[in-house]
């Protein structure tokens, strides 16, 4: 199911694979690193860097990290938020400098980052692995006040515990409604998991209500595998309304809990609206978004195809076949770390291959996955053809639970890998 390629040296960077960094050969010279943003792509690409040599800062706003991958599991109670969330406190013993506070401003001609202390921090090269933004501006009546009472949830955290909090407080036989964006979006299987967990809730805690999932597209990531288990374990739990049948959510009202499309206008008991999304903020002030809102890069080095310099790595760029996710933000951190090496020793960075695995749970213990192989094609990611693969639509509950143990282990891994 999954492609076992044969990499050569550095080429093939996987999920928590380890990277061989090479030194740099710069006459004792101390060249300066700075990276924006400890999730999965920022750290990872930090403790790389810090272990080939290099003189590295790392910014990070936030106290702690709450991952989104795995956080579905939270909203349907089948674990707790603190299992999303990590401190730093082992990045700052991984010789690195770990610097808390928000990156405001990046001057690139100076190449300098501002902090909101007014510390500025000057670098030879610049990593931002900002993450999304939400356009609360795309969905007529969904704002930040309005996520208060229709969550997103799709920044982990407190939006997470608040809208497990209403499907447990939802009275039996409520409706559930649940929109999904148009691409792209980080982490393109998560609506959907998110319905199938959902789902699963109403079926075995509230079994009259129902979960309508409305979509702004009509194709999505493991299509087959989804709506295969939808069929076998949810009928008439969940109505699945794909674009071409009015699913694209056109407004909503949170004072009257009402979603509308062009052709209904749904009353609900929970509503979790995922709106469209950007680069993070920082990318744009850089000057590495284009009019998408996402930031183009070399696949090779992923530095910044708008600004020299600036590298940017994970959910905020545009990578062509490679989705968001997690364990693309942690293959492309080892990638672009030794491309950066290089790059300070004045060596080309060799092109490379990466890969990304995509497990989902349609249930607890039932789980799907999607594996692919990528490399530089055309100045963007590509799948390499015959790579990667599928889980199967006939695949049995045993297999479906070796899945699901799978996606487990691999969670414990890249977290340990990443955090400590």
């Amino acid at each position: 199911m999954r492609a076992s390629p044969s990499p050569s040296r550095r080429a093939l960077i996987g999920g928590a694979a380890a990277v061989a960094l090479v030194r740099p050969a710069l006459g004792g010279t101390s060249p300066r690193v700075v990276v924006v943003g400890a999730g999965f792509g920022g750290a990872t690409a930090a403790r790389c860097l810090a272990a080939g040599g290099i003189d590295v800062t790392l910014v990070e706003a936030a106290e702690r990290y709450v991952a989104c991958t795995g956080s579905n599991a939270v909203v349907v109670g089948l674990r707790g938020i603190e299992a999303q969330t990590f401190g730093y406190e082992a990045l700052g013993r991984a010789g690195l400098r770990f610097v808390r506070g928000m990156a405001n401003a990046v001057d690139p001609a100076a190449r300098r980052v501002t902090l909101g202390d007014g510390t500025a921090l000057s670098y030879d090269r610049l990593i931002l692995s900002p993450g999304i933004d939400l356009r609360f501006d795309a969905v007529p009546g969904y704002d930040a006040k309005a996520a208060e009472v229709m969550p997103h949830a799709w920044k982990a955290g407190a939006q997470t515990v608040l809208l497990a909090r209403q499907l447990e407080a939802m009275p039996e036989g409520g409706t559930v409604v649940l929109s999904a964006p148009a691409n792209p979006y980080r982490c393109p299987p998560g609506p959907y998991e998110r319905a199938s967990l959902i789902a699963h809730f109403l079926k075995t805690r509230k079994p009259r209500a129902k979960l309508v999932l409305l979509d702004a597209k009509d194709t999505f990531s493991k299509q087959k595998l989804f709506e295969a288990a939808w069929a076998r374990l949810y009928p008439g739990v969940l109505e699945y309304v794909p674009l071409a049948s009015g699913g694209a959510v056109t407004d909503v009202d949170p004072a009257a809990m009402v979603v509308r499309t062009d052709f209904a206008e749904v009353k609900a008991d929970v509503a979790c609206i995922i709106p469209p999304q950007r680069a993070g903020r920082i990318a744009a002030q850089a000057g590495c978004a284009d009019r998408s809102g996402w930031c183009p890069v070399d696949p090779v080095t992923f530095e910044s195809r708008l600004v020299p310099g600036i590298h940017v790595i994970g959910d905020a760029i545009i990578a062509g076949a490679m989705p968001k996710s997690a364990f693309s933000a942690n293959a492309q951190a080892k990638v672009c770390a030794q491309a950066v090496i290089d790059l300070l020793a004045g060596r080309e960075p060799e092109s490379p291959k990466l890969i990304n695995t995509c497990w989902s749970l349609v249930a607890p213990g039932d789980g799907i996955s999607i594996a692919g192989v990528f490399r530089p094609a055309d100045g963007l990611l590509a799948d390499v053809p015959g790579a990667g693969g599928i889980s199967p639509l006939d695949a049995s509950d045993a297999v479906r639970a070796q899945e699901a143990a799978y996606g487990e282990s691999w969670y414990r891994t890249i977290t340990r890998d990443v955090f400590g």
